[in-house]
């Protein structure tokens, strides 16, 4: 299975649309959103998904994107600040991440095959005792291209890969 990951889109509609062409792309049919999606019209775009979310830091419209969850359905859910989940095996662990220390402590729980977050607005791919660390990139509108990625992960090989999301 290949599993789409996201973050920060921060209301960017234009980057959201070139990140689900990606995602239907390579055959990803479950995503994972880590925080900062800012207002509900932007779940929409993620219809035909089944979308797993975090709570980032700028997301304030909590009813709003609690329902807007729902109406996307496929199993999709808004999970709160933290997600424990699993797929074809693969232990994740979603937050939005403000501190790195958090990302790595749970990382090196031993809890986790791979933790996804977001927040710093960097990709970003690594080992920590066993676990990789994810940060897919990031859609602000400051965010240099080099970090404007989504990426995927192969829960069969582990394998991630970053795709170019440039304005």
């Amino acid at each position: 299975m290949r599993l789409g990951v996201i973050s920060d889109t921060h209301d960017n509609v234009e980057a959201i649309e070139r990140a689900v062409a990606v995602f239907e792309r390579e055959g990803c049919d479950t995503l994972v959103h880590c925080g900062d999606f800012i207002a509900p019209p932007v779940l929409p775009f993620f219809e035909g998904f089944e979308v797993h979310g975090v709570l980032g830091n700028n997301d304030g419209e909590l009813d709003g994107l609690e329902a807007g969850f729902r109406a996307l359905g496929n199993g999709s859910e808004l999970h709160g600040r933290r997600a424990a989940l699993e797929f074809d095996g693969v232990s994740v662990g979603v937050l939005h991440g403000e501190s790195r220390d958090d990302v790595d402590d749970l990382a090196a729980s031993g809890r986790y095959d791979l933790v996804c977050y977001g927040h710093h607005h960097e990709r970003d791919e690594r080992a920590v005792e066993g676990c990789t660390v994810l940060n897919p990139g990031a859609h602000f509108p400051t965010v240099p291209d080099e970090h404007r990625t989504v990426a995927t992960y192969d829960t069969d090989s582990g394998d991630v890969t970053f795709y170019d999301l440039p304005r």
